[in-house]
Parts: C-alpha cells; sequence; structure tokens
C-alpha cells in the first residue's frame, strides 16, 4: 500500500513538473529552429537572436518595461513601507479603517477595474497618457503588496530594540534608520522585488493607461502574438527565462551562503 502510495506521489509529481515546464522547454528548443514556422523543426540556428536585437520596437517596449518597472517599484516600496509603519506602529486614529482599506483594496480589486479607473482619471484631469500615467498606475496596485510584506515583518518586529536606541540618545529617526530599517531589510528588498515582478509582467494595466508613445513589452508580445508566433518571440522568451534562471539560482545561493555564515557565527560565539 506504500509502495502504490509512492508510485502515486512520483506520478503526480512528474505530470505536474511536466506541465509546468515542458512547454518552457519546448520554447527554448525552438527558439533556435530555423525554420520560421515554430511548430516545424528546420535545422539549429540563432538567427532570430540577431534579428531580435535588430528589432527596434522589441528593444524599445523593452527599455520601456525596464524603466517602469524600476521606478514604480522603488516609489511603491517607499510609500508601502511609510504605509505599513503607520498601520502597525501609530496604533488606533481616526481614519484607520478608511485607510487601510484603500491601502488593500487593489489586493482585491480586478486589473480590468484599476486600469479603467485610472483612464478615466487621467481623462478627466487632461493628463497625457505615457510612461508617466504607467508609472503611476503601477505604483496604485503594486504598494499594496509592499506594504502587506512589509507590515508582516514589523508585526513580529521586537520594539525593545527601537527603545534601546532611544535609551542611548537616538532620535526616532535614527532609531529607525540604524534599528529598524536594518532589521526590516529582507522584508523591504522583497516588496521591492514583488513590485518589479508585477510591474514587468502587467498587460492588463498598462493597455488602458499607455498612450500611443509608450508601448512596454508585454504589449508588444500580445500584440504581436495575435498576428501569429514569430520565432522571435521565442528567442525573447528564452532570453527572459534565463535571466529569471540565473536570478533564482544566485538568490539561493547567496541565501545559503549567509545562513551558513549565521550558523557559523552563532557557533564560534558558543565556544567563546
Amino acid at each position: 500500500m506504500n509502495r502504490r502510495f509512492s508510485w502515486f506521489n512520483a506520478t503526480s509529481l512528474t505530470l505536474g513538473f511536466a506541465f509546468l515546464y515542458l512547454p518552457m522547454i519546448i520554447l527554448v528548443i525552438f527558439s533556435f529552429n530555423q525554420s520560421k514556422l515554430v511548430t516545424v523543426w528546420a535545422g539549429f540556428s540563432t538567427k532570430w537572436y540577431v534579428e531580435l536585437f535588430r528589432d527596434e520596437a522589441f528593444l524599445n517596449a523593452a527599455w520601456v518595461t525596464l524603466k517602469v518597472a524600476v521606478v514604480s517599484s522603488t516609489v511603491s516600496t517607499l510609500l508601502g513601507t511609510m504605509a505599513a509603519y503607520v498601520l502597525v506602529r501609530a496604533g488606533r486614529f481616526q481614519g484607520r479603517t478608511l485607510f487601510s482599506g484603500m491601502i488593500y483594496a487593489p489586493l482585491v480589486m480586478p486589473e480590468v477595474i484599476t486600469g479603467l479607473a485610472m483612464l478615466l482619471l487621467f481623462i478627466s484631469i487632461g493628463l497625457d497618457r505615457g510612461v508617466f500615467t504607467i508609472i503611476l498606475a503601477h505604483v496604485t496596485f503594486t504598494m499594496c503588496f509592499v506594504s502587506v510584506v512589509v507590515s508582516s515583518r514589523l508585526a513580529t518586529f521586537d520594539k525593545s530594540l527601537e527603545e534601546a536606541a532611544l535609551d542611548l540618545g537616538c532620535t526616532p529617526f535614527d532609531a529607525f534608520k540604524s534599528v529598524t530599517l536594518p532589521i526590516i531589510a529582507p522584508a523591504v528588498i522583497s516588496g521591492w522585488l514583488l513590485a518589479f515582478t508585477l510591474s514587468l509582467d502587467d498587460l492588463v494595466i498598462a493597455q488602458f493607461v499607455a498612450g500611443p508613445s509608450a508601448t512596454t513589452l508585454p504589449m508588444k508580445i500580445f500584440s504581436s502574438v495575435r498576428l501569429g508566433v514569430s520565432p522571435q518571440i521565442n528567442a525573447l522568451s528564452t532570453i527572459m527565462i534565463s535571466i529569471v534562471t540565473v536570478g533564482v539560482i544566485t538568490a539561493s545561493l547567496v541565501s545559503k551562503r549567509s545562513i551558513a555564515r549565521q550558523r557559523a557565527e552563532e557557533q564560534a560565539a558558543v565556544r567563546n
């Protein structure tokens, strides 16, 4: 019975991983296909990567996407961290329920509604749509994710550390900068990475708030796929998969080294 159960687990796990990663593997393989047909193998070639880097439309869309993601995630991290600090440390104040509801509303709000609301707002105030409006929209819907991540860390933070810094003569700002911020830095960095990923991947909201002069990479890919899958899309997807894979492996190695270093320091402290 245990043997059957183990075979069932192995089969389920294999099918699950195949469902998730087999399409990616096929996509990577056909990105080196010489033929224009993405489903017919005609030999190994890297010409689609060369044509991709010669395509100014894709390069401009990638630059706009990267610029929007970096700026919006940075602003979202600043605002989200401040909002989380107010929600956790300010206690009860008038309008707290409304404030928290406005912060967390984008978590449950459909992206179509958010994009349409932002579009109507920009039209009503006469703001031309472009890179700036995309950044504003992305800050609006990613700030709540940063706030949730940082709030969870602040809720378990030991306030006695701040109190000790205040007793030693630090101002509240110096205590936050020297004590609180370094401790919650992993949560802040995680919030920034989450906001960056969400901004990089967004398609629905960007379609509402982007003007003709600003096209993000997901919008460009979506418009290209509607006319037929091009081998350049496979090449671009392969590059993005490679970047994500390298980033994940690097983060895992850095995390393991930091944990090993902490354990070594703890063992050395115990021996001393």
